[in-house]
């Protein structure tokens, strides 16, 4: 098959290099300026297609007449998106023989949109996967060829089920594009009444109060985890937390019950969490335990 690869995160990674020898051109999002410097950092999936000498197009809009012409002129078999972000135009759905086929990290109809994955673990969901899809002109809408399920674990955050459900993604589409070519499949309608959207997270979504139960506070700490991060304001300014656990304990929120190389433990509103590694404003990220010792706190401190 010739294919033209839609995907920017690194969700869609894998799955591009499993069908890397059928695709003749990858469309990823033009890159971005990231960091203190504001420097353009090269996506995930560019990055890999140029990894192999794919060619690559980053177009602002991937509706505007010209490029759709382009692609139709290629005469892919199939245009194969995962974690692109932008909706694709119905004629360039049209533009391939066998249309669009979308790896989206959600059981659909839940969570269509831009983050399934933040969101599933945000509304502590238990399990997650991939849905493959016929794509239409909708977000997430098309019918779906086949579904794949993991569990999500109690302490998984969204860039280790990222990682995950990646993997899968790519053993789904290479398993299934064969009898796609064939263009003799079933799929299922969605069940509209029973979707649900998946919005993106910000930086708000993973800011911490001492004044939540612990299970709120690790539930945005997994969600937010590396991505757009997560930490929490205290009496020497912002942590954040790169590395933490859930715990048993309780006392004032803000207490710290423990000190030791297993991490902190931090009593929240119902609860506690452990923090494992932290990183203050302007600072190297260093061990929770070095961050006790560096300003002098033992059990019966408070970091409110």
């Amino acid at each position: 098959m010739r294919l033209v690869y839609f995907g920017t995160s690194a969700f869609a990674v894998p799955a591009l290099k499993a069908l890397s020898e059928s695709v003749v051109l990858v469309v990823s999002q033009p890159d971005r300026p990231a960091g203190r410097g504001k420097k353009l950092r090269v996506l995930p999936v560019k990055a890999a297609a140029e990894e192999v000498g794919i060619p690559v197009l980053t177009p602002e809009r991937a509706r505007e007449a010209a490029f759709v012409e382009h692609i139709r002129s290629l005469e892919a078999d199939a245009l194969v998106v995962a974690s692109y972000g932008q909706i694709l135009s119905e004629a360039l759905l049209q533009s391939a023989k066998r249309g669009g086929i979308n790896l989206h990290a959600s059981i659909l109809p839940k969570y269509r949109g831009a983050a399934p994955i933040h969101r599933a673990i945000l509304e502590g969901e238990t399990e997650s996967g991939v849905t493959l899809i016929q794509m239409d002109k909708g977000m997430d809408t098309g019918d779906i060829i086949a579904i794949e399920k993991v569990a999500i674990g109690p302490d998984e955050t969204t860039g280790e089920l990222e990682a995950h459900l990646s993997l899968l993604a790519a053993r789904m589409v290479a398993k299934w594009l064969p009898t796609i070519a064939t263009g003799f499949f079933a799929r299922i309608p969605q069940d509209d009444a029973r979707a649900t959207l998946a919005p993106k997270v910000n930086r708000e979504d993973g800011l911490l109060k001492f004044q939540m139960s612990a299970g709120e506070a690790y539930r945005r700490f997994r969600v937010c985890t590396p991505r757009p991060g997560s930490g929490v304001e205290t009496r020497f300014g912002f942590v954040k937390l790169l590395e933490a656990r859930s715990a048993q304990g309780s006392g004032e929120p803000g207490e710290v019950l423990s000190v030791g190389n297993n991490g902190v433990a931090v009593a929240f509103a119902a609860g506690a969490l452990i923090f494992l590694r932290v990183q203050l404003e302007g600072k190297h990220s260093i061990s929770a335990n070095a961050f006790a010792n560096g300003h002098r706190l033992s059990p019966g401190s408070n970091l409110a």
